[in-house]
């Protein structure tokens, strides 16, 4: 079967790919074809999350295993197929690029076509310039005085009950320290 997958950018609107490739290929070949098609390098670390329909991340298949303790299934591009994951047409993944920034190109499995066979992946259509690979954290962060407008905005309501006491927050703090000593 073969796996049609649009991709976009919330930074750049006009950027999107569709990338066409078969359902027995693995998270790696679809990551690297991606990589191609924006021209990015392949040797950074990065991720696709498998989401729900609001987006919100469920698995992870992740490039290299970075040795988790957790109880949870590791998913590696280079031993995942396709279709041990992915099946539904509609859907979605989020593709993490750049780790440092949590910058990703979203995904949706657009169509599948049973019957038929890709040897190699292919981007059969490309629009827009991708975003810049590599942006500093300076560029990622936003103004101060925009988050100062903001909150002027929401008013004392930001901070919470006007009743705050500030030596109820530093007692809290000073027990969380305790118990993560014992």
């Amino acid at each position: 079967m073969i796996y049609k997958f649009l991709v976009g950018s919330e930074e750049a609107e006009n950027f999107k790919l569709e990338i066409s490739i078969d359902s027995e290929d693995t998270f790696l070949r679809l990551r690297n074809t991606i990589l191609d098609a924006a021209g990015y390098d392949k040797e950074q670390m990065d991720s696709f999350y498998i989401c729900d329909d609001e987006w919100n991340r469920e698995k992870e298949v992740t490039f290299m295993d970075m040795g988790s303790d957790s109880d949870e299934d590791v998913w590696l591009m280079e031993d995942t197929r396709l279709d041990e994951l992915l099946e539904d047409e509609g859907q979605k993944l989020k593709f993490v690029f750049d780790y440092m920034t949590e910058r990703y190109f979203y995904m949706k499995l657009k169509e599948t076509v049973p019957g038929k066979h890709l040897h190699d992946p292919l981007c059969s259509r490309k629009e827009g310039k991708a975003p810049k690979e590599d942006v500093g954290v300076e560029e990622v962060v936003v103004a101060p005085k925009i988050i100062e407008a903001n909150i002027e905005e929401l008013g004392e309501e930001f901070y919470g009950d006007e009743e705050f006491n500030e030596e109820e927050l530093e007692e809290l703090s000073d027990e969380f320290e305790e118990e993560s000593i014992d």
